[in-house]
């Protein structure tokens, strides 16, 4: 099965990866089917990319399937 292709709504970067995927559906919710890269969506939520990243840590950490 071929992995989907997906890009970001805002920038146009192609194949983002699963972590970028997962927080967009975790912050922006599951049935989301517009995504942001991550500097992207640190841009629309007014954070930094860290705090992107930094979630992303705390949510693999806590055993989310999201995440890789």
């Amino acid at each position: 099965m071929a992995k989907k292709n997906f890009t970001c709504v805002a920038c146009g970067k192609n194949f983002l990866s699963k972590n970028e995927i997962g927080i967009n559906k975790k912050l922006l919710g599951l049935k989301s089917e517009n995504f942001y890269c991550l500097d992207c969506l640190a841009n629309f939520l007014e954070v930094t990319p860290q705090d992107i990243s930094d979630k992303i840590e705390e949510f693999k950490n806590g055993g989310c399937k999201l995440f890789e």
